[in-house]
């Protein structure tokens, strides 16, 4: 029986590290044609493509325009190598069986309002994936290239219990939502990358349906990246994402700090929360060793709303209106379901998932009168 379990489990780690690497292969071959298309670099279009690859585009004065690759590699032989051209290329999405690979990325020219969507077919020749086909649409857009991070958690139980818990759905979906039609792009950021566990989902509200149904969005959701995957610079604001789980493995993540303070401090971001999110803005220290929160109003869920008497309560780490004020915060906050925003400087929090709404709002306010 022994046996049998470790073969069984053995077996399953293996074709999680098998679809892991073919996964990091092809978002490999996508990035040389991003890289390669956004600055001048040929040579990277190249190892992207299969050398009798074609291009499906379109043109006013024909039904379907066939580009070979080699026509296409041209177009951008002619501008300085290296040379960002204003291409900002996203991947969105990745499916794959065997050798053959389906892929969805987004380029946005920003300058021009205009946004690309780019449908790649792939297939593994002699060990390398390559880029057999693509297929192009584009349209006006009002995507400004400005991104946000969210930072959510790994965490699926109450500590080591074996309580479930998640990632606030709620919060995620209406702060994403008003980030996306402000024309930001999101991007998804975790302790150990890839997907989150997630709670508090109500099909019966339309927004929260509508995402739970949008196979783009929920990739996201699965491929959340790691911090070794972040760099600060493309950010304007981080956004910590409630729920159970935030309360475990994002608090105390050096690694995440890091890249948050480099936001706040190098690049002149805006540090957010909501709801239990706030939990992750406790540590979070400057560069003259002070914590982030002294001397500064901050909003999260209270600790007077916690259920104290049930089995997760015992499971907090720690309490987080006690933890802030015992760190020179001034924690404030309002009634049960209201929305309640706080804002002092750059840090922007809210109460709950109702404020979540009016905390992408604040932020963007902040951003475009700062911009």
């Amino acid at each position: 029986m022994k046996k049998a379990f470790f073969a069984i489990l053995f077996a399953l780690v293996s074709n999680l590290s098998f679809s892991q690497s073919e996964q990091s292969l092809i978002e490999s071959c996508i990035q040389n044609y991003i890289e390669g298309t956004s600055y001048n670099k040929p040579d990277s279009i190249i190892k992207a493509f299969y050398s009798e690859a074609n291009l499906f585009l379109s043109n006013k004065e024909k039904p379907l325009w066939i580009v070979p690759i080699s026509e296409y590699v041209s177009w951008f032989q002619k501008s300085n190598k290296g040379e960002f051209n204003g291409r900002l290329g996203r991947i969105i999405s990745i499916e794959f069986y065997n050798d053959i690979a389906i892929a969805k990325a987004e380029i946005l020219i920003a300058e021009k309002k205009q946004e690309f969507m780019d449908m790649f077919l792939l297939k593994k020749i002699q060990g390398e994936w390559k880029i057999i086909s693509k297929a192009a649409s584009s349209k006006t857009s009002n995507k400004s290239g400005k991104k946000i991070l969210f930072i959510v958690s790994n965490a699926h139980y109450y500590g080591n219990s074996t309580i479930p818990t998640g990632n606030s759905f709620a919060e995620i979906v209406n702060a994403y939502d008003t980030f996306i039609n402000a024309g930001y792009t999101v991007d998804f950021l975790s302790p150990k990358g890839r997907a989150i566990p997630l709670a508090y989902i109500n099909t019966s509200d339309t927004l929260q349906k509508q995402y739970l149904y949008n196979q783009d969005f929920m990739y996201a959701i699965k491929h959340t990246m790691t911090p070794n995957e972040i760099d600060y610079k493309a950010y304007k604001a981080v956004h910590y994402i409630g729920g159970g789980s935030a309360m475990y493995n994002v608090p105390e993540n050096s690694d995440i700090q890091h890249i948050v303070m480099q936001i706040y401090e190098d690049n002149n971001g805006i540090i957010s929360s909501v709801c239990h999110g706030t939990a992750g803005i406790v540590n979070l220290k400057t560069k003259n060793g002070k914590f982030l929160v002294e001397g500064k109003r901050v909003s999260g869920y209270p600790d007077s709303f916690e259920k104290q008497d049930d089995e997760y309560f015992k499971h907090f780490p720690f309490l987080i209106q006690k933890t802030i004020e015992e760190r020179g915060g001034n924690f404030k906050f309002s009634k049960r379901n209201e929305s309640y925003v706080e804002h002092d400087g750059r840090i922007v929090t809210g109460q709950n998932f109702q404020s979540s709404n009016g905390v992408a709002l604040k932020i963007i306010e902040m951003i475009e009168k700062n911009n």
